[in-house]
């Protein structure tokens, strides 16, 4: 497909484009991968796989997860959005 005919179909927003995607070569921008080591005890890992059991997730995933939350909460409290409208 021609990208002046993708950029229609988007446009017009009567089809689903989702078929018309490649997601298997897709990547996010900017997003370089670093490869780090944590050593956690041994009672905190059996933790940590008990939940990503439960929730259906990797061990690893769940990290992510819950450190990516973490960050976002502590700079909303270090730069809170005024509540006020200019």
């Amino acid at each position: 497909m021609e990208p002046e005919e993708f950029d229609k179909k988007f446009d017009d927003g009567k089809e689903d484009m989702f078929d018309d995607l490649d997601l298997s070569t897709a990547r996010r921008i900017n997003q370089i991968t670093r490869r780090i080591n944590i050593d956690f005890p041994s009672a905190i890992v059996d933790e940590l796989d008990t939940e990503a059991r439960r929730i259906g997730v990797t061990r690893q995933s769940l990290i992510k997860v819950w450190i990516h939350e973490r960050l976002q909460a502590e700079a909303r409290e270090r730069h809170p959005v005024s509540a006020e409208v200019e």
